[in-house]
């Protein structure tokens, strides 16, 4: 969901991708396989960065022994933007390590005072401006940001994330083996801000919402463009070795790289043609090796759009190199904020948290990221002016510009990376449903903007494949899950019949909020036979629907494993039932938020123990603030997924 008071519902991911290439020798005679590091996130309407420092991942190996380190950062470790990676993956590295099997990992981040940067979004909710007071672009100060279970001295202070894989991990030098260790950001626990007396405290938490899933499709994984240094040149001029290169976060002017010893090796495509950008002279030519261009190319700075295949390696979609580092950076990237069709201007979040606009004209071509198709990653889906009316608020771009000094940024390429649409949910049939959105009101200069949509989201094709379910069997057609549930998929001939009776839910609280209903977030693919010029919804979440912070009225209790109590909100005239279950395996995830002397600490309760019911029970305080996150069912009463009370100093209502 477009979070009103957390990171949103999809996934932060530290994929660790386990290639077996053959192998090369390891100390004691062993044989090893290559392991690419990435990382990827979910977006938020409400942020433009939250950035992070991955110091180290290793990996358990089964039976005990040292711990195989597969990424370690540079000195100066690089601040990742979580934002930036909506449902796509930085590449950290590559490592090789010993085959066998691996019970889990240790994943280690930097927990100091400012190691956890967050800059609001340009235009954020009107819910999350009005709760918490946050100017639009502001950076949050470091005394405003408090790390959760920091361990050690400062200036080295960190946490460490211990994942358990499940199953273990087998590599070997026959296959070619995933793993996925999510960090869940629609955990609540994952960044809690705490409003009170003018004052927003926020809780970042590394320790909760991770957890392994598994990974069946390299070829799947979209990549976000990567930024090296060219170091040599293949003698046989099919590819390049470049240095993994990091920008300086927050941004500087000019911009910067931060080097590491990170080494990739990139292909040409040498079948559809690799599109490579010269941005000091402003030429394009397609490639299928290096050979005509590899002079001069060592030394240079690169961005490359590249993308896996089944054995590991890269492969180029398209690279823009320059001299300068500034050159191939200043390519914005970043959320949709706007479309303008009459002034043909596509406006862009920054990683600063500005608007970034973009003029598009009869070249500039748009091109959705496809990465299993060779040819369909490597095509256009449309050119000029006339292709931005298929363009929405919150979809993941990365746009190239003809000239990165120019005054006025004319875009070149603009790759599409997701296509989110999310929003009420409504009229669910067996070909489409609506989704509505509405956005904030723009404030000045903006206010004429308006970026609201009511879509028409039709299913793909039920013959179109789509990925894997949670035990690895492809899957056809449409699915869904519940955002409490990830790994619980369902798809197959019932998924939309199952869909529409799990969205037509609907509860009122009376007042000036009046009725809500069911909400959902889905990433579209274009071009399915299902809808040929436009997109089409492999995947829906059902999401909590987005309700303001309210207050208990009554408390029910325990019976037959729920938990019910009864929630009024500002502006309505009705209390509306809520249950929290406490069945093992589909339990309500409940967490205490104390603020005491400028303190926040957020406790998960364990709500199938009697000792999380005793305290959920205490916690429930008539008249007291709570926060839920619930889908509206058909009997009138909301089914929390999330539930959130307060001790200590309350958090102001809104």
């Amino acid at each position: 969901m477009k979070a009103r008071y957390l990171i949103p519902i999809l996934m932060l991911a530290m994929l660790i991708t386990i290639i077996a290439c053959g192998g090369g020798g390891s100390s004691g005679g062993s044989q090893s396989a290559n392991v690419p590091v990435v990382v990827s996130d979910a977006s938020s309407e409400d942020w433009a960065m939250v950035g992070i420092k991955v110091l180290s991942i290793a990996l358990m190996p089964q039976g005990g022994g040292s711990a195989v380190t597969v990424y370690t950062a540079p000195t100066s470790a690089p601040i990742v933007n979580l934002v930036e990676l909506d449902q796509i993956a930085e590449i950290l590295g590559n490592v090789s390590i010993p085959v066998g099997t691996y019970t889990g990992a240790i994943v280690t981040v930097s927990a100091n005072s400012g190691d956890v940067a967050l800059t609001v979004s340009a235009d954020p909710s009107t819910s999350f401006t009005n709760r918490f007071g946050e100017a639009d672009g502001a950076n949050i100060p470091s005394s405003r940001t408090q790390i959760q279970g920091a361990q050690g001295t400062s200036g080295s202070k960190t946490v460490t994330i211990d994942v358990t894989f499940n199953p273990p991990l087998v590599v070997s030098t026959t296959q070619t083996s995933a793993i996925n260790i999510e960090f869940d950001l629609g955990h609540p626990a994952f960044l809690m801000g705490h409003a009170s007396g003018g004052t927003t405290l926020w809780a970042i938490n590394f320790k909760g919402p991770v957890r392994h899933h598994p990974i069946f499709d390299l070829t799947r994984l979209i990549l976000r463009h990567m930024h090296g240094t060219v170091q040599s040149v293949a003698t046989d001029n099919t590819s390049i070795t470049i240095t993994k290169d990091f920008p300086v976060i927050p941004v500087q002017t000019p911009e910067t790289a931060i080097a590491t010893d990170r080494l990739l090796t990139i292909l040409a495509d040498a079948t559809n043609g690799t599109l490579f950008y010269d941005v000091d002279a402003k030429t394009v030519v397609t490639i299928k090796d290096f050979s005509s261009i590899k002079t001069g190319l060592p030394g240079e700075y690169v961005r490359i759009a590249a993308r896996y295949q089944q054995d590991g390696t890269l492969v180029a979609t398209r690279i823009w190199a320059s001299t300068s580092f500034n050159s191939v950076w200043v390519s914005p990237e970043g959320h949709v904020l706007h479309v303008d069709t009459t002034n043909n201007v596509i406006v862009v979040s920054s990683e600063s948290g500005i608007p970034v606009p973009l003029t598009v004209n009869s070249n500039t071509q748009f091109f959705f990221r496809t990465p299993s198709s060779a040819i369909a990653d490597a095509t256009p889906i449309g050119t000029g002016p006339a292709f931005l009316a298929n363009i929405k608020r919150g979809f993941k771009v990365h746009a190239s510009v003809v000239d990165p000094l120019a005054t006025t940024l004319v875009a070149q390429t603009i790759d599409i990376e997701t296509a989110a649409f999310s929003g009420k949910i409504s009229n669910p049939n067996l070909t489409d449903f609506t989704y509505t959105r509405n956005f904030a009101v723009w404030p000045s200069p903006y206010q004429a903007w308006t970026d609201d949509y009511t879509y028409i989201a039709y299913y793909i094709s039920n013959t179109t494949a789509n990925d894997y379910d949670a035990s690895g069997n492809p899957i056809t057609g449409f699915k869904y899950w519940n955002f409490a549930y990830p790994t619980l998929i369902t798809s197959g001939t019932d998924a939309i019949t199952d869909f529409i009776a799990a969205t037509n839910g609907s509860v009122t609280f009376g007042g000036t909020v009046g009725a809500v209903s069911a909400w959902g977030f889905s990433g579209a693919i274009w071009g399915d036979p299902a809808n040929p010029s436009g997109w089409a919804m492999p995947w829906t979440v059902i999401e909590p629907t987005p309700l303001p912070i309210g207050t208990v009225a009554s408390v029910s209790g325990l019976a037959n494993n729920v938990f019910t109590f009864t929630m009024s909100v500002p502006g309505g005239t009705n209390a509306v039932t809520v249950d929290v279950s406490t069945t093992s395996g589909s339990a309500t995830l409940v967490y205490q938020v104390d603020r005491t002397n400028g303190i926040l600490t957020v406790t998960p309760q364990d709500i199938m123990t009697s000792a999380g019911q005793t305290a959920l029970t205490n916690g429930l305080v008539v008249g007291d603030p709570v926060l839920v996150y619930a889908v509206p069912q058909s009997d009138g009463t909301l089914k929390a997924y999330i539930l959130i009370y307060y001790t200590g100093i309350q958090p102001s209502l809104s």
